[in-house]
Order: C-alpha cells, then sequence, then structure tokens
C-alpha cells in the first residue's frame, strides 16, 4: 500500500510568501538603521524599500533579469540617501536562482560590486578598515554560502541529467545489440529452413514433374494424374512463399504476400485434386477486408481442409460456409467424417497444434474461433472475424458448389 502524497504547492505562492518575507526584512532593516552619520526613515524610504523585494517573483523564471532587476533598485535606493542595510536580504533569492541557472559570474560579479561599494562607503563615513571588515564579515560569507551552495546543486543536477543520458544511450546500445543478436538468429533460422525444408520441398516438386512427364499419356481425367499435379502445384507455391519468407527473415526481400480468400478457389481446386469433394457457399454481400483478418480466414480454411483430408476419411465431403450478412465474416468448415480425430491438436505423428494455431489467428484480429463434433459425425470449425473495410475484396457473393 502506497503512501499518501502530499499536494504540492504552487511556486507562485511559494514566491509570494518569499516575497512578503523579505518585503517585511527590509522595512525592518529600514526601521531600525540608527547610524547617526545618516538621517532617520522617511515615508519615501519605506516605500522603496517595500519595492526592493519584487524581483522575488521573477527569479524562478527569470533569473538573470531578477538579479539585474534587483541591483537596480538597490543603486536606486541607495543614491536616494535611505539608511542602508546588508544588500543580502534583497539579491540573495535572485543570486541563488542565477547561479542555479548557470550565470556564476554574473552573480558573483553583482554581489562583489553592492558588498564592495558599501565597504567603501563605510571607510569614507570615517570607520577603520578593521571595524568595516568586522561589520561586512558576516555578510561577506552568507553570500559566499548562498553562492557555494546554489553551485553544488546545480553540479549536481548537471550531474544527475548526464547520469541520465548514459543511462539512455546504454539502454538505446543495448537494444541495438539485441536487435542485432535477433537478426543473426534470423539468419541462422533462414539456412537451417533453407538447408531443410525448402530442400525437401523443391525435391517433391521435381518427383511430382517427373512423375507427370511419366504419365503423359494417361487420360487427362486420370485421377492420379490428377492427384501428382496438385502435389506439383501446392508443393511449388508452398516453395515459393517459403523462400519469399526466407528473404524477409535475411533482410533481403519484402516477405511474401499473404494470401487471402481471394485465392479460396485454387484451394479448393487443390484439394478437390487430392479427392476430397468440397462445396462453397458464400452468402451477403462480400465486404472488403484487412489484410490480417482476410489472411486469418484464409489459412483456417487451409488448415481445416488438410485437417479433413488428414482424418475425415475417403468417404468424406467438406462444406465450407463464408457468411458477410452480419457486421462480421462468419466462415465455417464441416465435414461428413467419423469425426473426433480432425479436431485434435495432435497429428498423426503426435506434433500437431492445429486448432491451437488458427484459434490464435482469430483471436489476433479480434475474432473468435469454435471447434468440435457435429451433432450426427464429422466435426465443424466456426471462426467469426471482424469485418473491417480495406481493399476491394475478389470474390462476389454467390454459390459454387462441385465435388
Amino acid at each position: 500500500m502506497g503512501g499518501i502524497r502530499k499536494p504540492r504547492v504552487p511556486a507562485a505562492v511559494v514566491d509570494g510568501v518569499l516575497t512578503l518575507l523579505v518585503a517585511g526584512i527590509v522595512e525592518l532593516m529600514v526601521y531600525v538603521s540608527q547610524d547617526p552619520r545618516e538621517r532617520p526613515a522617511i515615508p519615501r524610504d519605506y516605500v522603496l524599500g517595500a519595492l526592493l523585494p519584487l524581483p522575488v517573483l521573477l527569479h524562478r523564471r527569470r533569473p538573470m533579469t531578477s538579479l539585474l532587476l534587483a541591483g537596480f533598485l538597490l543603486t536606486a535606493y541607495f543614491a536616494s540617501g535611505a539608511p542602508g542595510f546588508s544588500p543580502i536580504w534583497v539579491v540573495g533569492v535572485p543570486t541563488f536562482s542565477a547561479v542555479l541557472a548557470g550565470y556564476l559570474r554574473w552573480a558573483t560579479g553583482i554581489n562583489a560590486f553592492f558588498f564592495g561599494f558599501g565597504f567603501l562607503a563605510v571607510i569614507r563615513k570615517g570607520d577603520p578598515p578593521a571595524t568595516a571588515v568586522a561589520a561586512f564579515l558576516q555578510q561577506w560569507a552568507l553570500v559566499t554560502v548562498v553562492i557555494l551552495l546554489a553551485e553544488v546543486i546545480r553540479s549536481r543536477r548537471a550531474l544527475a541529467a548526464e547520469t541520465r543520458e548514459r543511462l539512455r544511450m546504454a539502454g538505446e546500445e543495448k537494444e541495438r545489440e539485441a536487435a542485432r543478436r535477433a537478426a543473426e538468429e534470423r539468419l541462422r533460422i533462414a539456412r537451417d529452413l533453407h538447408d531443410t525444408v525448402a530442400h525437401g520441398m523443391a525435391t517433391i516438386t521435381v518427383q511430382a514433374g517427373a512423375a507427370l512427364r511419366r504419365l503423359a499419356d494417361h487420360p487427362a481425367d486420370d485421377p492420379v494424374r490428377a492427384a501428382v499435379a496438385a502435389i506439383r502445384a501446392s508443393s511449388k507455391e508452398s516453395l515459393a512463399q517459403l523462400r519469399a519468407t526466407l528473404g524477409l527473415l535475411r533482410g533481403d526481400g519484402d516477405g511474401p504476400r499473404a494470401p487471402g480468400l481471394g485465392r479460396l478457389p485454387s484451394l479448393v481446386d487443390a484439394v478437390r485434386s487430392a479427392g476430397l469433394p468440397v462445396e462453397v457457399e458464400v452468402s451477403g454481400t462480400a465486404v472488403p477486408l484487412d489484410a490480417a483478418t482476410d489472411e486469418a480466414a484464409y489459412r483456417i480454411l487451409q488448415e481445416s481442409l488438410t485437417n479433413v483430408l488428414r482424418h475425415a476419411g475417403d468417404t468424406a465431403t467438406a462444406r465450407i460456409t463464408i457468411d458477410h450478412s452480419g457486421r462480421d465474416v462468419r466462415v465455417e468448415i464441416a465435414d461428413d467424417g467419423p469425426g473426433g480425430t480432425q479436431g485434435s491438436d495432435a497429428d498423426a505423428s503426435g506434433g500437431g497444434h492445429g486448432l491451437t494455431g488458427m484459434r490464435e489467428r482469430a483471436e489476433a484480429v479480434g475474432g473468435t474461433l469454435t471447434a468440435a463434433p457435429g451433432p450426427d459425425r464429422g466435426f465443424r470449425v466456426v471462426a467469426v472475424l471482424p469485418a473491417a473495410p480495406a481493399a476491394p475484396a475478389d470474390t462476389p457473393g454467390g454459390v459454387l458448389r462441385g465435388e
């Protein structure tokens, strides 16, 4: 539990009180001045004395102006023949602020002038030098303490500012070093991916092309030939995206162009070529989607169809429904397979995380995703994504059916 913070007094109030305090001291000094060699105080002296503290009101915003104005008013006061007193009561606060602002030489020079002038004036009146020194020694010590105290505080503030700047620069250097290490790690990952995944995808593409050449004399509607062609097309597209991603990791490319619902027909054709009947229904008026939402919808469809291919069985049929009629885009993928296994986050090798990845994609753009077995059989994935307007949509509403 934190402590109770005391309310801060406004600086203007503090300066006002300080000005009144200095005014009271000055008026008291004028009143108690009893030098027989000077004339007694008259009302004009009290009026001039009341003007002397006014520069205190400026000492924060204009420290040098405050000090010069205090010196001007003191000169006018002493020139009028008014009773004398120590200048420290008038120039003390402006001197402190001027030194704090970095005007050490000016503050020292102005105080040396007034105290030296006062010292000479006392000697001219007939006081022995030793007596004059004794009379001014306390005042000299006091103004010296004011100047030294202000200089110490200014030096400590400058040291603190320099320390903060060094810490800031050290933090920036640490961030640059972290960025450099991250760039090196990206390069390492890019090399590893190129040596493994990209090589494997390229091998699949080449082998699929060789298989197609051997099947050139087969009929065009041969399911084996269509499946091999689909494998070759999918591997080529995946290889192109992977290489673009590797270029982004190396820092020498803009990365792959994010796929969206506009590429749904190509995705459906590839899945159909793999032997899975797919029905697609788009209802409502298709609205433009921002790039992140468009990619999330496509990736969810892609992952769901892959799960159907892997887990729903050879006799299953997939149905895609895209609804633009509400404020959000509703994407549903359902199949009529045996159900259960295709909804698991573990694939046949025990290492898949399909549903988790789809759910994370939906939540990343502010949407939701539910996945559960169908009421009778099969499995159903439903994603509701925000339809934030962006680029024009490529696919109009309508119904596309096929097997």
